[in-house]
């Protein structure tokens, strides 16, 4: 269902376009965890750690992608909002030609350089063929995500966020159904899981792009769209990059900590891996309403909504705010039974090293809901850089304070886990700070279209 944002309710057209995207991510972290749950389970610890620290690579590689895709998703909704239906088109030509080339350098450039990210994910010798073979199979899928990304960035530019969540819904179930087989009826290992991975990509990537091709006008391209000016170069490399700077940099600083996690051993590695996962699902809705209201945001730009503009930022606070309070408290109290859905009871140390994690997280989702509110509201104004700087204030932080405190033998540990919420809030001080000063020096902070 395609949606004008510039038209209806302000919050319900918000959460109406925000569900199904909100939905497909949870079905994708659904599947995430459901994957943990059976390498966990059947096995086994050292499985579950490779696993987990091939997640945080595959992320940092696929952030590089969906920044690109993302960022070219508002420059197509400023477009939409502004009813520019040939440039819209232009656009979508040299947006595809732009970030297919990134996509390919990095199929090519993970597999040259495996060995090297396994060293610098500081992987122990034990673990490293288990988590060289799962990272070579799923490299294999990178372009796979690429174009799911691109078409499904595209089909929610325009307001239409249902398809792609039916596809990765379909994706999700294949997925599932595909570990189970490779895992326990083939006994794969943890090849069956990384092979699982990239067959339902892969359809989900055909499906996403048939139906564009065949149901989207906006894809009917002509020869008078075939063509490459500077203008529109410049402002999807302005857009794209930095929306891709500002995603890589954030897995990246992740990929930091995963490596410092790392060199505490095995046992906090699979609790690392198994806390993340629920911390993801955890905070993923709030993340996705960030990227709904990002394009809410870019299509009133585009039509030049600004007082539609300034109530759907008081809107989007209470929405966000609402639910991180609520989702906070059920991660801290059920901090355990949380845990006891990827390890077994047995599994003490484990146990308490995520238990650990989720309380100090669990009780500071406000602000990592504040921060993605703050990259989808300059993002959307035409500020993308603004976004980056906050990112590298938050990820820095993190990096260089949990880098400073687990050394330190009274901290250890726990200084990782602190690092991250002190990092989401002194990024929010600074974003509402700079809003403000330019909402009261000259209104709404519009950027160039």
């Amino acid at each position: 269902m395609q949606r004008n944002l510039t038209q209806g309710n302000v919050t319900k057209s918000m959460l109406l376009f925000a569900y199904p995207m909100i939905l497909g991510n949870l079905l994708q972290q659904f599947y995430n965890i459901a994957d943990t749950l059976i390498v966990g389970r059947f096995i086994g610890s050292d499985a579950l750690a490779a696993v987990g620290a091939s997640f945080t690579l595959m992320t940092f590689l696929t952030s590089i992608l969906l920044g690109l895709c993302m960022g070219s998703g508002v420059i197509f909704s400023m477009l939409y909002g502004a009813d520019k239906q040939d440039e819209l088109k232009n656009y979508i030509f040299i947006s595809f030609v732009i970030t297919g080339i990134p996509a390919i350098a990095i199929e090519v450039l993970v597999f040259l350089f495996t060995n090297p990210l396994l060293k610098f994910l500081q992987i122990p010798t034990v673990l490293i063929p288990m988590t060289k073979n799962y990272l070579q199979i799923i490299f294999c899928g990178i372009l796979f995500t690429f174009f799911y990304n691109f078409f499904a960035a595209l089909s929610r530019s325009i307001g239409n966020s249902t398809i792609p969540l039916a596809f990765l819904a379909l994706s999700t179930a294949l997925n599932i159904f595909l570990d189970l087989l490779f895992i326990l009826v083939f006994s794969m290992g943890v090849s069956g899981a990384a092979l699982a991975t990239v067959l339902s990509q892969g359809i989900s990537a055909l499906l996403m792009i048939l139906y564009c091709l065949r149901h989207m006008p906006f894809l009917k391209l002509q020869k008078k769209h075939l063509y490459i000016h500077r203008n529109a170069v410049s402002q999807i490399l302005q857009y794209s990059l930095l929306t891709c700077i500002q995603q890589s940099i954030m897995n990246f600083g992740i990929l930091m900590v995963q490596g410092l996690v790392n060199s505490f051993g095995v046992t906090v590695m699979a609790a690392f891996a198994a806390a993340v996962k629920i911390d993801a699902f955890a905070y993923m809705p709030v993340q996705d309403f960030g990227n709904a209201f990002s394009t809410f945001i870019a299509q009133n730009y585009g039509a030049n909504e600004k007082e539609r503009i300034r109530s759907g930022i008081r809107s989007a606070i209470i929405t966000a705010f609402s639910f991180s309070v609520l989702i906070s408290l059920i991660v801290f109290v059920f901090a355990k039974e949380l845990m006891l859905l990827f390890v077994n009871a047995s599994e003490t140390e484990i146990l308490a090293v995520g238990i650990e994690y989720l309380h100090i997280e669990g009780a500071c989702y406000c602000g990592i809901g504040c921060l993605f509110l703050l990259y989808g509201l300059y993002r959307g104004l035409g500020k993308p850089g603004i976004s980056v700087v906050l990112t590298v204030i938050s990820l820095g932080t993190r990096v260089a304070l949990a880098y400073l405190l687990a050394p330190i033998p009274s901290i250890g540990l726990p200084g990782i886990w602190w690092a991250i919420p002190i990092g989401w809030f002194l990024a929010d001080a600074c974003g509402i700070g700079y809003y403000l000063i330019l909402n009261r020096k000259k209104g709404l902070p519009l950027g160039s279209p």
